[in-house]
């Protein structure tokens, strides 16, 4: 007799445990955007240094003098070692299939991240006096980054309450707390890059003054799922 009540106690009790499981919690799903426009204070310039001809020796002591003559502008212009560096160094031999001749192709990258860019054209004269003939990429950048994806997370959710509460509204509810929530941001910083090959005719200083930088803004997104329970 023991044994039957013991074991309807437990039917009993997985019967209930199963129905507290199972019991639906009304909620309202949505999605949510927050969106950050950013002035940048850096910039980050991709350039290179090239060389060709026919001998392998020659072209190498041709580009090894040029980046030299680089490095060290670039260490008088004052940026400290941490915010330049070779990205990339190639000696190449290719064959040209019109003289039936091989010849080669020595080049070399460097990153410089310019935090003052006010500074920029100053810059990239200099970079040209010195004997660059490449410009890579140019891109924007905020040294606040980490705050202002802070911001956009926030706005984010803001924005992922508001559009609960209109949904809800028409139905005399009100949200309660949050039950989930889901980060979806892929890309939550967005830098402003402009790809551009350097017109070499400023070495001789005919924009010397001019202004050749639109900085613009850069955005800062971060997007989210949530559920709220429904009262």
């Amino acid at each position: 007799m023991k044994k039957l009540i013991l074991l309807a106690t437990l039917v009993f009790t997985t019967m209930t445990n199963a129905q507290e499981v199972t019991k639906i919690v009304p909620q309202v799903s949505v999605t949510g955007e927050g969106k950050i426009k950013v002035k940048p204070d850096q910039v980050s310039i991709n350039f290179g240094v090239e060389n060709l001809g026919k001998d392998a020796t020659e072209v190498k002591k041709l580009n090894d003098e040029t980046v030299d003559k680089v490095m060290k502008f670039i260490k008088k212009f004052g940026i400290p070692t941490s915010d330049f560096q070779t990205t990339n160094v190639s000696l190449q031999r290719n064959y040209d299939y019109d003289k039936k001749k091989y010849n080669y192709r020595a080049y070399q990258n460097i990153n410089i991240l310019l935090k003052d860019i006010t500074k920029y054209d100053e810059l990239m004269m200099g970079l040209v006096d010195t004997g660059i003939n490449n410009i890579d990429n140019v891109e924007f950048k905020s040294s606040k980054i980490e705050d202002f994806r802070s911001q956009a997370r926030k706005e984010a959710m803001k924005d992922a309450k508001h559009k609960a509460e209109d949904y809800v509204s028409v139905l005399n509810q009100k949200i309660g707390k949050a039950i989930t929530i889901s980060d979806n941001s892929v890309n939550v910083y967005y830098p402003q890059r402009a790809m551009m090959k350097y017109d070499m005719a400023v070495a001789d200083g005919a924009g010397a003054n001019q202004e050749t930088l639109a900085v613009g803004e850069i955005e800062v997104t971060a997007n989210v799922s949530v559920s709220f329970s429904l009262e």
